[in-house]
């Protein structure tokens, strides 16, 4: 049987009134939150776009076999096998490994609550909600507050993790003639499975601690999990061959500043040619930069439907005139944020892409201008 608690919540309609035009204050505050980040953002892929093609058309490729005190300060791209002799180890579990970095993730098995609502409109312009709240257990690797849940009870999830997740990174990496810095070690990300095969001779592992599945599993039974269970996997960066870019500094490197304004100081796996490193980086910033055009555009358009939310509510006195209210504002919501949005992004760009800002602001206005005419259309037709 499915573990579920429903609840039942009514509404008439002077409170759902009020609940709407308080909600237009929120509404405005996501406008703003919106418009600040779709600035934001543009300011910050156009710094990174002008920062890597300056750094594209600076890069010199060197040999990593000595250093040339000629490149000192200059940006730099070199390829050569990372190594290092350190012997990296997690103490509380006595794993250990010979390489550039280490890592231990853990996961708590837990209570997880899921909801999902159902509205019913009433007549009058009440509203009925039945909300149901499911649980379910889950392995995750972050806490999940249980006192948070609308039935707490018989869902209690522990407090807090038994072991953190952690990283260590080698002190002192070679490439060649040179050594990596912190910050370029702690950009290497190609980590690999380091199976525990069994307990380490001598590890004060605690007593319900047992090899399962390449990792260590903290419980009874890994094959019956109990809340509060944990589970750790480790994995590891080998040594290998690393290929970067950044300013050279000394026998080691730094942050490359460039004229505009942005900083470059890049690491990957593999022997990867200077300019492939600059077009992945750029190909990079430009699916971040879309992704959180997408996140402002959607807080924009949250924004205006919680602000002509009051007029769908007003017209649900008769439910099918509130529905067809709701659908006319939902369109001229979407509409409006299409033409704000564009907005700001244009005026974001047309200071650094003057022909791109004036295309996207035609653009904007020509949005702008259809949902204020779907707008009269839709008042006229009411």
């Amino acid at each position: 049987m499915p573990d579920t608690f429903q609840v039942t919540s009514s509404s008439n309609w002077f409170s759902r009134l009020g609940k709407a035009f308080t909600g237009i204050i929120a509404g405005l505050v996501l406008l703003v939150i919106g418009i600040g980040l779709l600035f934001w953002n543009e300011g910050r892929a156009v710094k990174t776009y002008q920062t890597l093609k300056e750094g594209q058309g600076l890069v010199l490729n060197v040999s990593a076999e000595q250093v040339d005190a000629a490149n000192e300060g200059k940006l730099v791209h070199l390829s050569a096998e990372a190594a290092t002799e350190e012997v990296l180890a997690d103490e509380e579990f006595s794993i250990s490994a010979h390489g550039l970095r280490l890592r231990r993730e853990v996961e708590m098995y837990q209570w997880k609550e899921k909801q999902s609502s159902e509205t019913r409109k009433k007549l009058g312009g009440g509203e009925e909600t039945v909300t149901t709240y499911s649980y379910s257990k889950e392995w995750s690797s972050w806490p999940v507050d249980s006192a948070n849940f609308q039935n707490p009870e018989g869902h209690e999830n522990p407090s807090e993790f038994p072991y953190e997740s952690m990283t260590w990174d080698a002190e002192e990496v070679a490439v060649g003639a040179f050594f990596l810095s912190p910050d370029l070690i702690s950009q290497l990300s190609d980590f690999q499975d380091l199976p525990v095969r069994g307990r380490p001779e001598g590890a004060a592992w605690p007593e319900d601690a047992r090899p399962a599945k390449g990792g260590i599993y903290l419980g009874a039974n890994p094959a019956e999990p109990q809340v509060g269970d944990a589970r750790l996997k480790f994995s590891v960066v080998e040594p290998g061959p690393v290929s970067l870019v950044a300013a050279q500094n000394g026998d080691s490197f730094a942050d490359y500043q460039t004229k505009a304004g942005g900083a470059i100081a890049m690491i990957v796996s593999g022997k990867v040619p200077a300019q492939q490193m600059f077009e992945d980086a750029i190909a990079t910033n430009t699916l971040i930069t879309w992704l959180v055009r997408l996140g402002g555009f959607i807080l924009i358009w949250i924004g205006f439907g919680l602000i002509f939310a009051p007029l769908a509510v007003l017209a649900d006195i008769v439910p099918l005139f509130g529905n067809l209210v709701g659908a006319a504002t939902g369109l001229i919501a979407f509409l409006l944020a299409l033409a704000l949005a564009l907005t700001v992004i244009a005026i974001a760009w047309v200071v650094f892409r003057p022909l791109l800002g004036m295309a996207l602001l035609v653009l904007a206005v020509a949005a702008a201008v259809f949902g204020f005419r779907a707008f009269g259309k839709k008042k006229q037709a009411a």
